[in-house]
């Protein structure tokens, strides 16, 4: 039987319209209002394209691609948020992908994905991050190296048992019509990953990450590695859209606010310290709005903070914080 062949063009299409439709979707919740602690309602904020071009090489006049890059700030609801296409041509490969990748060397590569992160203004309504990517590695007169990554998790502040078992629900149906094993297997790599080591912390709730899908690593032909990613980007307006129907008008204080910014700090932390998509970003000379666009627009730190026994501050790290078994805890 013959392997389907590796086809970029759809793979671009469908992302370009999923930016689209996640801008639309996010935007819905802004016009419809929510509750904030400093401006109540709706707003008519939208995202703004900002689309851009990779700069040649000195001495070419190659096209090195680009994106669109969605940004929302300032909005009612969602305080922040980054929608981003990238379609980019590698011809010197950094060093986080051929030391992971050894055959990698010496070939011209394509990298594109829709990555996003929305910090909404609510502390009620979890962070969310998102990314769907294909990568392809040619040389003339081989066969192409080509892979599928992405995922998508959650991290709450004032974190509510029903919406983190519908999340995995989310999670564990989209990955069920591609076999019973893969919901278990990319959930824990999830779980795995967005860990901050210096804090012995998960960054939040999880939800499923997984990196080099292709035929060799699960036997899958090019045609179902891309219909797994169809799924998973799909599937994040499944998870989270609901989440933002029952928690943006939920009243909140001051204070819950400031931890909410305090929680944030933890979020840069992890971008910054251990994130791959950052620091291949950084070293294959991306675009550096486009990189840091994660970053919430307010944080904070403080020294030694320790929540209080009993209060919900202290149940996100004692109980939310750490790898379960969501699917089989009652909401």
């Amino acid at each position: 039987m013959l392997l389907s062949s590796p086809n970029v063009q759809a793979v671009r299409a469908y992302l370009l319209d999923l930016q689209d439709r996640i801008c639309q979707a996010l935007e819905h919740q802004e016009a419809t209002g929510g509750f904030n602690l400093y401006a109540e309602g709706a707003s008519n904020a939208k995202f703004v394209a900002d689309v851009w071009e990779r700069p040649t090489e000195q001495g070419t006049h190659q096209n090195l691609g680009g994106g669109r890059s969605n940004v929302l700030q300032g909005g009612k609801v969602i305080e922040k948020g980054g929608v981003m296409f990238s379609h980019i041509v590698i011809n010197h490969l950094p060093a986080t992908a051929t030391a992971r990748h050894p055959e990698l060397a010496g070939r011209q590569a394509q990298a594109l994905g829709v990555s996003l992160v929305i910090h909404p203004t609510n502390p009620n309504v979890p962070t969310s991050h998102a990314n769907v990517r294909m990568f392809i590695a040619e040389k003339e007169g081989y066969e192409p190296i080509w892979w599928f990554g992405g995922g998508f998790d959650l991290t709450p502040f004032y974190p509510v048992m029903e919406d983190c078992v519908h999340w995995h629900q989310v999670c564990h149906d989209l990955c069920a019509p591609f076999g019973s094993d893969v919901y278990p297997k990319f959930k824990t790599w999830c779980d795995e990953y967005f860990y901050l080591k210096h804090r012995n912390e998960q960054r939040g709730i999880g939800g499923l990450f997984y990196d080099d899908l292709n035929t060799l690593s699960m036997g899958w032909d090019f045609d179902k590695c891309f219909a797994f990613m169809q799924a998973v980007g799909d599937g994040y307006l499944k998870g989270i859209i609901p989440i933002f129907e029952k928690r943006k008008h939920t009243r909140y204080t001051e204070p819950q606010r400031n931890f909410q910014l305090y929680r944030r700090g933890r979020y840069v932390e992890y971008n910054l310290v251990y994130d791959r998509g950052t620091l291949f970003g950084l070293q294959s000379n991306g675009r550096i709005e486009s990189i840091l666009v994660s970053l919430p627009p307010l944080t904070g730190w403080e020294y030694r903070y320790e929540p209080i026994p009993g209060t919900p501050e202290f149940e996100l790290t004692d109980f939310y914080l750490k790898p379960r078994d969501w699917l089989n805890l009652k909401a």
